[in-house]
């Protein structure tokens, strides 16, 4: 889908009816819908009913089509959808399709230490602003050559995991093997990869199976396109594309050339080049035999990072270390927020600890980031308290009382769609200490005392212990 494609471009193909059997008050509505990817056109009973909106069903499906095609990888609840996307910078609308990490096992580890690292991979799990952050897939190595033992490996990580599969082999008879343990195929795992040599083969699994397929060239980007090309050729839809992953003797710089060019070009239409990409970070590992583990480690999370930062849809990784991981996760979590939707929470009264009619009340915005650390720094200062959480359009204290989106109505709507009034012995609340400008409008709207409290919310409990008198 174009970035630059209207609203009046969509409701024009509709039936324009105003039926209201999508859900949606009217046709204009439903098109809103399409254009922020909340709805599709089949979502429209009498376009997929009627064969006289036939024509416009099919037009209004190319025409919202994301330029690079979104692929599935898995089934279930832990389906991972990488690609989807329309713009190449996140202002210019939003990305969708968070990159999807996977940690790579290979069949020449042992049984206990694949197990030990598939469970560590499934189990991984961190909330950062209300949002949990996770690994997605699980790469299997084909590093002994033996197809036997690499079946024998994925049915180990099939059974002891239920993410998403890679399988890493370019032999086709490896491939076929891992293909052939039950219940392998029907979690559509993407085969890595087809190449110049073996395409033939790979693209005929990938048909039997219905799996996607990574088409790898490396560092050859003509060749990729023909690749891909061929592939298409051959019916397949659900390809990923992968120009190689250099790091060393100064090649990173070609791999994230390499990485923007297919983007860029993937978006102006270029068919052959509108797929997800790949990279594989881990790399790092091949050539570190005598180096030190933790400075590989470090490398392969900033070099990770670079990799999300210029599109990787998939990245593999080798290092479970926490320090390791998490900042790409936290990365990517902040790259793939929709800007167009500040993060908040809802609004209203949270009770914080063992609270009692003379626990303090303090007050702050619905904007998550701000929330989260709030309720963070209460919990840690072990302060029992109320915190009464305005609705601010999900901004910040200082931007929200700067914008008029902070104030004393928003602070007395909650109060009064509240029981917290009847709960307490005293009318009292602390507010933020960048919101003390709205201190007297505070007091004339809610009659309560606002007092002012810090900055910082670390500084919450030193300021409760000093300055809260419990009420007689």
């Amino acid at each position: 889908m174009s970035e630059k494609l209207g609203l009046l471009s969509i409701y024009k193909l509709l039936p324009q009816t105003n039926c209201g059997e999508c859900g949606e008050a009217n046709c204009m509505a439903f098109a809103s819908r399409m254009l922020e990817r909340s709805k599709l056109p089949q979502d429209c009973p009498p376009m997929v009913k009627q064969s006289r909106y036939k024509k416009n069903l099919e037009k209004l499906v190319a025409m919202i089509a994301p330029s690079i095609r979104e692929v599935k990888i898995g089934s279930g609840e832990r389906t991972v959808k990488i690609g989807g996307e329309e713009v190449l910078y996140r202002h210019q609308l939003s990305y969708h399709n968070q990159t999807a990490i996977a940690i790579d096992v290979s069949d020449n580890m042992t049984a206990e230490e694949i197990r030990s690292r598939c469970v560590a991979t499934g189990k991984f799990s961190m909330i950062k602003m209300g949002q949990e952050m996770r690994l997605d897939m699980i790469a299997v190595r084909a590093a002994s050559g033996e197809p036997e033992r690499f079946a024998s490996t994925v049915k180990l990580v099939n059974e002891v995991c239920n993410l998403p599969l890679m399988l890493c082999s370019t032999d086709p008879v490896s491939l076929r093997a891992a293909l052939e343990v039950q219940g392998v195929c029907e979690k559509r795992p993407l085969l890595y990869a087809a190449t110049k040599d073996n395409w033939k083969e790979v693209g005929e699994l990938a048909q039997r199976y219905i799996c996607p397929v990574v088409a790898s060239s490396p560092n050859n980007l003509d060749g990729l396109v023909s690749l891909a090309s061929t592939l298409e050729s051959m019916g397949l839809k659900d390809i990923v594309l992968d120009p190689g992953t250099l790091v060393e003797g100064g090649l990173l710089k070609e791999t994230v050339n390499n990485l923007v060019m297919l983007r860029r070009s993937g978006l102006l239409k270029e068919k052959a080049l509108g797929y997800p990409l790949l990279c594989i970070p881990a790399v790092v590992w091949a050539t570190a035999e005598k180096a030190d583990p933790v400075v590989t480690a470090y490398r392969e999370s900033y070099i990770a990072s670079l990799l999300v930062n210029r599109y990787a849809d998939i990245i593999v990784m080798h290092s479970l270390d926490i320090w390791a991981v998490l900042p790409v996760a936290t990365l990517r979590q902040a790259i793939y927020t929709d800007p167009r939707k500040p993060v908040s929470v809802e609004s209203g009264v949270k009770e914080i600890g063992t609270v009692n009619g003379s626990s303090p009340v303090l007050v702050t915005t619905n904007f998550a980031l701000t929330y989260y650390t709030v309720m963070n720094d209460i919990e840690a200062s072990g302060v029992n308290c109320y915190l009464i959480v305005a609705d601010t359009e999900g901004l910040a204290v200082e931007v929200g009382v700067a914008g008029g989106q902070f104030n004393a109505t928003k602070i007395n709507d909650v109060l009064g769609t509240s029981s917290i009034a009847g709960k307490l012995n005293h009318k009292r609340m602390v507010i933020p200490g960048r919101a003390a400008r709205l201190k007297g409008d505070i007091e004339d709207t809610t009659g309560w005392e606002a007092m002012i409290g810090p900055q910082d919310s670390s500084e919450i409990g030193g300021f409760i212990k000093k300055h809260w008198d419990a009420p007689k």
